[in-house]
């Protein structure tokens, strides 16, 4: 699976979740909130049927339910509720729904209003599980001589929460299908910020990003557009004379130099000699300058401190070797061996050192030595022969043979 399904198939399952946990949270406060209010608008209702003096009086009267049921109705009606039921202190209704239970004993407990106190829940009765309010009914001595008790189904409850449910459900969709296409242009973004690379490629870089800044000999700095190093391995911290962690974000023209900055900016692929400290380095760049002064590059460098040093003891002895030979023969070389060298030499068309020693049997050293002799008194010529692999070779030819 690429980076850029699981980037987006998390992404998505994460809207998901949290769009389905909203939702059902948000059911749970709409049904709640639901309830709440019918339970306002019951107790208002029941309380505002409790104080009617009509029906206060009518608990009096031979026939109560004459003068109460149809109060009850018109206030059920107009409140749009399930039932308004009035009854006595004995639980005989004198008002309900349906008048054939009018002087029936209620089907639920009426002693918490009988008490004086409120009753709010659900409960089984006549019509069915319903959402009710119970309040008890006083008379002007404030005597409990009845109870008012008005519900609505819970069948009907559940509708109207249906109802709005499916708003919510409608809702939580389109979050989700935004969600998803939130997450795809998500996904496209952090793709673009990481040039499009799977999770095996950047761990690879990292790798490779290691190896540049902990393992290689040579040195590498990084400058970006503006001018600041943007990456520094130990190697070319350690030709600066200075730490990594200092260079890193530092102005390369600040702390490179002269004419390491100038490598940087004009760009050498070649190379070019470099003297930083004690170190010759070798730099090379592949930046160039931008049109606002600015420079983006890779500058490498090599050090060529030891092989700077071989060299420079080379030239020297070379240079004593030839001022000792103007005065004759030198110091450590025989008579002898210089002939046989010579003879040696005058047999071939061209041979190295090396050649020499097999064919008289001594050291590649000693034969060396005998042929510069004669290369500097002029009996021999000298060239390079830079067909080998390496450092190029010397070779020497015997002047009389030419």
């Amino acid at each position: 699976m690429t980076l850029r399904v699981q980037l987006l198939v998390l992404q998505a399952l994460i809207v998901f979740l949290v769009t389905l946990a909203t939702g059902i949270v948000a059911g749970a406060f709409q049904e709640q909130a639901l309830r709440e209010a019918y339970k306002d608008r019951m107790q208002a209702v029941a309380q505002s049927i409790a104080a009617l003096p009509a029906v206060q009086s009518a608990f009096d009267d031979a026939d109560p339910a004459a003068a109460i049921q149809p109060i009850a109705e018109v206030i059920r009606e107009a409140s749009d509720l399930a039932y308004v039921v009035v009854a006595n202190e004995d639980g005989i209704r004198y008002s309900h729904p349906n008048p054939a239970r009018i002087g029936e004993k209620v089907s639920t407990d009426p002693s918490i209003p009988l008490s004086g106190e409120i009753y709010v829940g659900t409960q089984t009765g006549t019509l069915g599980t319903s959402w009710r309010v119970k309040v008890p009914i006083r008379d002007d001595e404030g005597t409990v001589i009845g109870t008012a008790s008005v519900g609505i189904l819970e069948s009907e409850l559940n509708e109207e929460f249906s109802a709005n449910l499916v708003w919510l459900i409608s809702a939580m969709l389109a979050a989700a299908v935004l969600g998803v296409f939130g997450s795809a242009w998500v996904t496209s973004v952090i793709r673009r910020r990481i040039y499009r690379l799977e999770p095996h490629q950047i761990a690879a870089l990292v790798k490779n990003q290691e190896t540049t800044l902990h393992g290689l000999s040579e040195g590498v700095i990084t400058v970006d557009d503006r001018g600041r190093i943007t990456l520094v391995n130990d190697a070319a911290a350690r030709f600066l004379g200075t730490d990594a962690a200092d260079l890193d974000g530092a102005s390369a023209a600040e702390v490179l130099g002269e004419e390491l900055a100038t490598v940087l900016r004009e760009g050498e692929a070649a190379g070019r000699p470099v003297i930083v400290g004690s170190h010759v380095l070798v730099a090379r760049s592949t930046g160039s300058e931008a049109e606002d002064g600015g420079v983006g590059a890779t500058l490498l460098l090599r050090d060529h401190t030891e092989l700077h040093d071989v060299v420079r003891r080379v030239e020297a002895a070379d240079a004593i070797i030839a001022f000792r030979q103007r005065f004759g023969i030198p110091k450590g070389l025989s008579a002898e061996t210089l002939e046989r060298v010579s003879s040696a030499l005058a047999a071939r068309t061209d041979a190295t050192a090396t050649e020499i020693g097999d064919d008289l049997d001594i050291s590649r050293v000693s034969a060396r030595r005998y042929l510069e002799h004669l290369a500097s008194s002029g009996r021999a010529t000298r060239s390079l022969d830079y067909t080998t692999k390496g450092r190029p070779s010397t070779r020497y030819g015997s002047i009389d043979a030419v």
